[in-house]
Order: structure tokens, then C-alpha cells, then sequence
């Protein structure tokens, strides 16, 4: 059953906007310009996997589906500590899309791509298929990496405590070398032993395996050479099934329940460099929807900025700032008034025959692939702001 047709109620929510949402993959901009100073192409290839696996990170325990975007609705973001700023519009509505643009504050990097998340509901889970390629380019080596996200799962959506899940393969293609990074996200598996696992090679155009690298999306990620991990992996097997084989079990339906790890963090391989760490979560972060230190400050909003920023910027989104200041009853209500106003203006449009037009963003070739995207026309920040849509 697709699910983005359909109005949830607002309880359902968390107090963010979808293209708000996509800017945590800015979180760990840090490992991007890591990568951009290396010189070692399959170094590079390491951070930009460990980049990839980060930007999923912040979904752990984040059960609270972020607003469906109007169309039209933009997002801006300028993080000087961190080095980047990023520009999103919501560019089609049926089915959802959402561009977005990033760029390093110092020229080394261009990060974008459009996000097309379908979503699921299967009795007891929702699950949510984010379907898009995401490029990375590193100016400075003339460099361009793909991939895709692994697909999200919320078990108990009905009833039971709410836990999520991320499964699915990812690869990472870096164009100019060849090189390719597949990364498994393990489903957790009948007892747990997976959970939230990932593992995988950087390979060279031969195929040949030129270095391993395991963690779990939530907490690190680190590399090894192959041969040493493949041992380990042939050695835990062994184990496992040893384990198994004592303990008699009697393989009974999956259960929904959240099952608990083996032990809570990663065994680390002897040899192994840490590529990436989790940074931990603030402490009121479970009273807050369980947000990060980073996704806490999305909606912040100060005058200077609001003489700065269009009217389409989810901060100014009614229904969200009810929301967050509490008030329940009046962001259901904002949110109805929105989503009505949003099918009238799409019913006008089909009466005249009139077309949507995107104000920042257009469809073209990618630059290495070829493939139709969202592509950025690069006039924003001229805060050139007239006949702007009024989506709120």
C-alpha cells in the first residue's frame, strides 16, 4: 500500500519538513573534506563510504515520519563550523520529490541529487524505499562517487514499541577510477546477531577486493585489510554455528519485537583503522523526537535571517511551527488548512491547463552518468526573490 497519498494525522509527525530532513546528510561534512586532502584514491573512497553510511545515522531511533513538503517549499542551510551550505525545493508533489544542492563554503566539493521516498505500509511495518542517486563530487581530484540509500524500516507500526531497521545493498561508484565501495546493511535476522551491521569491500575495476570495511550504521565504521577480515568472518561463522548447534533452536516465525544484539558494540578486527564515530545525542533528545544536536537547530529562526530567507522556507511553514512550540490541536488544523489549500491549487492547475514550474531547480543530464535528475540552476543566493509561490 503507498502511503504518500494519504493524510496521517499530525501525532504521527515529527517537526521537520522532508527537505529539512535530507539536510542531515550534512551532519558529517567533515569526512568529505577529509577526503578531499587525501591523496590515496582508495583513502578517499574509505570516507566517502563512511560519509555514506553517517548520513543514515541520524535515522536510528527517529521513528517521527518528517511532514510531507507542498510543493514549492524550500529549504536553505548555512553551516560556517562545518563548511557548507545547502539549497533544497520540494519539485514535484505526485510523485514526492525533493532536490537538493550542496556546496563546500571552500570550493572543494559539490554534493546533490533528488530524493524520491516511497513508502510502504505492510500491516506491521512501514517501510520506506528512498529512491534517488546521490552524487558527490571532489572538485580538487576532478572526481565524482553515486550511490543510493538502503531502504528504512519501522517495525510495530500498529502496536508493540516502534524500532527501525536498514537493509539493502549500496554502491558506491567512484567514475573517474573505477573503483567501486558494495556495502551490505544486514536485516537484523531471526536472533538479532545482525543487527544493524554493515559490511563490505572498496574494489578496483577488476573486481579485485582492495580493502574490507565493517561497524554498524549506528555507532562506527572501520576498514581492514581483506584478507584479515575474510579470516575473521570464516572463524565467527564457525562459532555461530557451534553456538547454534548447542543451543538446539527451533527456527519459530519472525517475531516483530526488537531483538536485542549480541553485545552492544563492534568487535573490532586487530589492525583495523576507525574510519567514523557516532557523536552522541544531547541529552533531552529523547523528549525531543529523539533529534540530533544537528537536526535540533533546523528550525531555528532569527530576524536577521527572516529578512533574508523567501516565504517558501519550511522555518515559515505554519504547521511545523505549531508543532514544535507544542501545540498539537493547532498544527492538525494548519496542517488540514495546507494540504486543502495545496489540492485546490492543484485542481486550478488542471483547469487552466497550466503547467508547475520549479524556480530553482530544472531537469537535465547528470554530469557523469547521463541520467535525467534535478539538476541546480545556481540563481538562488542572487536573493532574487519575486513570484515566488504562496504555499503557505
Amino acid at each position: 500500500m503507498e502511503l504518500s497519498k494519504i493524510p496521517m494525522p499530525v501525532i504521527f509527525n515529527e517537526p521537520l519538513s522532508f527537505p529539512q530532513r535530507l539536510t542531515e546528510y550534512g551532519e558529517h561534512t567533515s569526512l568529505i573534506h577529509k577526503a578531499s586532502s587525501l591523496a590515496d584514491p582508495v583513502e578517499r573512497m574509505q570516507c566517502v563510504a563512511a560519509f555514506a553510511v553517517s548520513a543514515v545515522a541520524s535515522q536510528w531511533e527517529r521513528t517521527g515520519k518528517p511532514f510531507n513538503p507542498l510543493l514549492g517549499e524550500t529549504y536553505e542551510l548555512v553551516r560556517d563550523d562545518l563548511g557548507f551550505r545547502l539549497i533544497s525545493e520540494q519539485v514535484s508533489h505526485h510523485p514526492p520529490i525533493s532536490a537538493f544542492h550542496a556546496e563546500g563554503l571552500n570550493n572543494d566539493f559539490i554534493f546533490h541529487g533528488s530524493i524520491y521516498p516511497k513508502l510502504k505500509f505492510w500491516g506491521k511495518s512501514v517501510e520506506a524505499e528512498p529512491k534517488g542517486t546521490i552524487t558527490l563530487e571532489l572538485l580538487e581530484h576532478n572526481e565524482a562517487y553515486t550511490w543510493t540509500n538502503p531502504t528504512c524500516c519501522v517495525h510495530n507500526s500498529i502496536v508493540g514499541k516502534l524500532w527501525i531497521e536498514q537493509y539493502g545493498n549500496v554502491e558506491i561508484t567512484n567514475h573517474k577510477t573505477g573503483d567501486k565501495c558494495v556495502l551490505n546493511f544486514k536485516p537484523c535476522g531471526l536472533f538479532g546477531k545482525e543487527l544493524h551491521k554493515v559490511e563490505g569491500y572498496i574494489q578496483d575495476k577488476s573486481k579485485k577486493k582492495l580493502c574490507a570495511l565493517y561497524g554498524k550504521w549506528t555507532e562506527c565504521l572501520y576498514s581492514v585489510d581483506p584478507a584479515t577480515f575474510d579470516a575473521y568472518k570464516k572463524n565467527d561463522k564457525k562459532n555461530t554455528e557451534e553456538k547454534k548447534n548447542s543451543k538446539q533452536v527451533s527456527a519459530s516465525e519472525e517475531s516483530d519485537e526488537m531483538p536485542m544484539p549480541d553485545s552492544e558494540s563492534v568487535s573490532v578486527i586487530p589492525g583495523s583503522v576507525l574510519l567514523w564515530r557516532i557523536a552522541p545525542r544531547p541529552p533531552n533528545s529523547a523528549q525531543m523526537y529523539n533529534f540530533t544536536s544537528f537536526a535540533m537547530v533546523l528550525n531555528e529562526v532569527d530576524k536577521e535571517m527572516e529578512s533574508v530567507i523567501p516565504k517558501t522556507d519550511c522555518r515559515l511553514r505554519p504547521d511545523i511551527r505549531a508543532m514544535e512550540n507544542g501545540e498539537i490541536d493547532q498544527a492538525s488544523e494548519k496542517k488540514k488548512r495546507l494540504e486543502e489549500k495545496q489540492r485546490a491549487a492543484r485542481k486550478n492547475r488542471s483547469k487552466s491547463e497550466e503547467d508547475w514550474k520549479t524556480r530553482w531547480f530544472y531537469q537535465g543530464p547528470k554530469p557523469y552518468s547521463g541520467a535525467q535528475d534535478w539538476l541546480y540552476s545556481g540563481s538562488y543566493l542572487d536573493r532574487n526573490y519575486f513570484n515566488l509561490p504562496d504555499v503557505y
